[in-house]
């Protein structure tokens, strides 16, 4: 008996693919994101995974920027609030959200890097900053006080956490080199030509990134009660309006 090949399937019979939607591609980036690192996210990887062209995902996010905003907006779901609304210190409550703020991006250190530039703007973002501005006003801060020290804080904490990516979970081999290379010039400068450097040593690169973190925020906010502000403050050059950023 002489085998026939098997039919070609017609088109319509195959299952339909998906339809592509934003929240769909951020999901994606995420899943892609834990399995390989965020540096192996590139449009062209996304669109393989999701079975379709990269000039498609342009219709959903704009470029990367947009999409790595978008990813981190999802991760700050995870941040916890929960000390905004507990009993204690006011300070030490903002802190422990800054920190748990924090821990998210230590879990993803490419995410940390593009953070610095990447601003989010989606619903946990805000939930974030409406907690720890609530936690500022509990605080008595004034409000023009309390929108630019909220910048600061962000920023500290989100550079902090680029910066010690590498001693998170998911460090590479070349960062832990780069930063033993960075502990042994400090160790062993000349105190002829670097005296100062020489005289503190290691002391300059001691203390966890935990240690560190809480202590550099309560620099900052006890710097923000009084360091005066400009007696005129202008609108942000994004917003004419005057809404500005987030956190302005």
């Amino acid at each position: 008996m002489t085998a026939h090949p098997t039919a070609p399937r017609s088109r319509r019979e195959r299952p339909a693919k998906p339809a592509l939607t934003r929240e769909g591609i951020i999901a994606t980036t995420v899943d892609l994101m834990r399995a390989e690192g965020l540096e192996r996210v590139t449009m062209r990887r996304l669109a393989k995974e999701l079975d379709t062209g990269p000039a498609s995902l342009y219709v959903y996010v704009r470029n990367m920027a947009e999409l790595h905003a978008a990813v981190l907006d999802e991760l700050l779901g995870g941040v916890d609030l929960s000390p905004a609304k507990a009993d204690g210190d006011w300070s030490d409550r903002l802190v422990r959200v800054l920190t748990s703020y924090t821990s998210v991006l230590f879990e993803y250190p490419g995410l940390a890097q593009s953070a610095l530039v990447a601003r989010p703007f989606g619903k946990h973002y805000l939930k974030l900053v409406e907690a720890l501005l609530a936690l500022l006003d509990e605080g008595g801060l004034e409000p023009d006080r309390a929108a630019w020290l909220l910048d600061l804080l962000l920023q500290f904490a989100t550079a902090t956490a680029a910066e010690h990516a590498h001693r998170a979970p998911g460090h590479t081999p070349q960062s832990e080199a780069d930063w033993q290379a960075l502990a042994t010039v400090v160790r062993d400068v000349s105190p002829r030509t670097h005296p100062h450097i020489a005289a503190l040593g290691t002391r300059l690169l001691s203390g966890s990134p935990q240690d560190r973190l809480a202590w550099g925020f309560d620099v900052l906010i006890a710097g923000a009660r009084h360091t005066p502000l400009p007696e005129v403050l202008a609108p942000s050059p994004v917003d004419t309006r005057g809404a500005g950023s987030a956190g302005d």
